[in-house]
């Protein structure tokens, strides 16, 4: 019963690793540069800054979904942001290997990375964007369909 009693007994060292490995399945591809990582997942991408005040700002951004909400425009200039993969237009490659993300309404996102590691990031974000948009549109014709619904049935409860 002892033994049984210490299987569940984790440490929090142990219980962060458990969570970092299921966020981790999400994780396409990873790039650790000496002051940012980079994170690709299926469905945005996250750019997270190692170290400083900057960083710190990034934190309390990204822990209150209310401000990021509201001045993550404002914010934009000074940290990066996560970025939805279904709200990019378009993303290049640089001469010098830096990846250029377009997001409409929003300051380009510009990461400096080798060229092999920027090749390689703007070759799976390519193939991910046109997946994303297509569920974008998927979801809203689904939203429009079902307010059509909703109003012809209350046009049929008022004819009634």
């Amino acid at each position: 019963m002892d033994t049984h009693k210490k299987s569940f007994n984790l440490t929090q060292k142990q219980c962060l690793g458990i969570v970092m490995n299921m966020v981790s399945k999400d994780v396409i591809m990873v790039i650790d540069k000496p002051n940012f990582i980079v994170r690709l997942h299926s469905t945005f991408l996250e750019v997270d800054l190692k170290e400083g005040a900057r960083k710190e700002l990034e934190d309390v951004l990204e822990a209150n979904p209310s401000i990021r909400g509201n001045l993550g425009f404002f914010f934009q200039n000074i940290i990066p942001l996560d970025v939805s993969l279904r709200d990019v237009k378009t993303v290049k490659q640089g001469e010098k290997g830096q990846v250029k993300i377009a997001i409409p309404h929003r300051k380009d996102i510009i990461i400096p990375l080798e060229p092999d590691e920027a090749k390689e990031l703007v070759s799976k974000l390519n193939e991910l964007i046109p997946l994303e948009q297509q569920k974008k549109a998927e979801r809203l014709l689904a939203t429009q369909e079902a307010e059509k619904e909703v109003s012809r049935q209350r046009a049929r409860v008022r004819r009634h």
